[in-house]
């Protein structure tokens, strides 16, 4: 895949915030997500205290998981580790997985927040900027806001809400399982994004293609540990 670069890498946490705060006026979750075919999953992994990350992005076809393409990268963190800026850690090295894909995806799932976020700019809000690409953000852990927790059966949801604003949803993904927590990320409404994230999950609380990108990127931190073949 080829995109622009929206800007640099190289900034300290103050610099990163204010990149936040503009880029979120960018940020589109009003229209509804079209028809999809493909679906893409991207994961970071990396051990405690270790600056050295692995990134995976999977594709699948839409209702029957088949593998279209997967991509893993290994790169070294430029960032630290701080609530609130993990994109900035994060996201180059994803983004240097995307642009060794060969297929263009219609959505990006993302293992964290969208919209879900202090500034409004979680990890699927900023790839889907520079990707100019439809993401969600499906996270296993609440970063702010306040909720009614749902009820207990799959494809029950309550509005997820900071200072004021409904920025996403906690949904049930299996009935008497923890919710997960959902927001779109660019190019997605949130009722597409819940739709998705349903869609997608079937045995599991986590979807399917999330799953997947979190399998082949602890497999490449686990050869990578072990001094073995990387499975790129």
């Amino acid at each position: 895949m080829e995109f622009a670069p929206l800007h640099s890498w190289d900034v300290d946490p103050a610099e990163a915030r204010a990149i936040q705060k503009s880029l979120a006026a960018n940020v589109d979750v009003s229209p509804p997500l079209g028809p999809w075919e493909t679906i893409a999953a991207a994961d970071v992994s990396y051990n405690k205290y270790s600056d050295w990350l692995y990134a995976a992005v999977i594709v699948v076809r839409a209702g029957t998981f088949e593998l279209v393409e997967r991509v893993g990268v290994v790169g070294k963190a430029t960032f630290p580790y701080i609530p609130g800026l993990l994109s900035f850690r994060e996201a180059p090295v994803v983004l240097e997985a995307f642009r060794k894909l060969q297929a263009r995806p219609d959505v990006v799932l993302c293992d964290g927040q969208g919209t879900a976020h202090p500034r409004r700019l979680g990890l699927a809000c900023h790839l889907g900027l520079w990707l100019e690409l439809p993401t969600i953000g499906c996270a296993k852990s609440l970063l702010c806001g306040k909720y009614d927790e749902p009820g207990p059966d799959r494809g029950d949801r309550s509005p997820l809400v900071h200072r004021g604003e409904v920025v996403g949803s906690v949904v049930r993904t299996r009935s008497r399982v923890s919710p997960v927590y959902v927001s779109p990320g660019h190019r997605c409404d949130l009722e597409s994004a819940v739709a998705v994230t349903l869609a997608t999950s079937l045995k599991y609380r986590l979807p399917v293609p999330a799953r997947l990108a979190h399998e082949y990127v602890n497999a490449i931190r686990r050869a990578a540990d072990e001094d073995r073949t990387l499975p790129l």
